[in-house]
């Protein structure tokens, strides 16, 4: 029964970042109300929780339940999905930042201000995480069914 919550766990939270990053694309304006701006931050921090659980209960299915490690390791579609889940990782650190940032302001009650290239440079970036978030999902399928192996 616990590899059925660690797998559950694990596509929900699949599910939950492809949902929050979504939003946060359909959130981001080039002038963000004080609602808009809230609900990123909002939406980055379930985003955040969202990927930790799927790198825990990856992490679990690979050592504990599942193909075993062994399937894992030796097939190059899971490293693709690894070196991709970190690659998102790292860019969509400018965005988190960039929602932190803004907190000061947004307990004051005031909408942040970007600039036209800050906005241009989220948009591309949350945009790519998609990209990204598919091309994962995609190795996911392939390393699931044993091609590559």
């Amino acid at each position: 029964m616990m590899a059925v919550l660690v797998a559950f766990l694990h596509f929900f939270a699949a599910f939950g970042l492809a949902a929050t990053l979504f939003a946060e694309l359909m959130l981001l304006r080039p002038e963000p109300t004080l609602r808009e701006a809230r609900l990123l931050q909002w939406c980055d921090r379930w985003y955040g929780l969202f990927a930790g659980i799927v790198l825990g209960a990856g992490l679990f299915r690979v050592l504990y339940y599942a193909k075993g490690s062994a399937f894992y390791m030796s097939n190059p579609f899971f490293h693709l999905k690894i070196t991709l889940y970190v690659i998102t990782g790292l860019i969509s650190i400018y965005p988190t930042i960039t929602f932190l940032r803004w907190s000061k302001d947004l307990k004051a009650g005031i909408a942040p201000v970007i600039s036209s290239q800050q906005y241009s440079r989220l948009r591309s970036i949350l945009l790519l995480e998609l990209v990204l978030l598919t091309a994962i999902l995609a190795s996911a399928s392939l390393m699931a069914r044993g091609i590559g192996s």
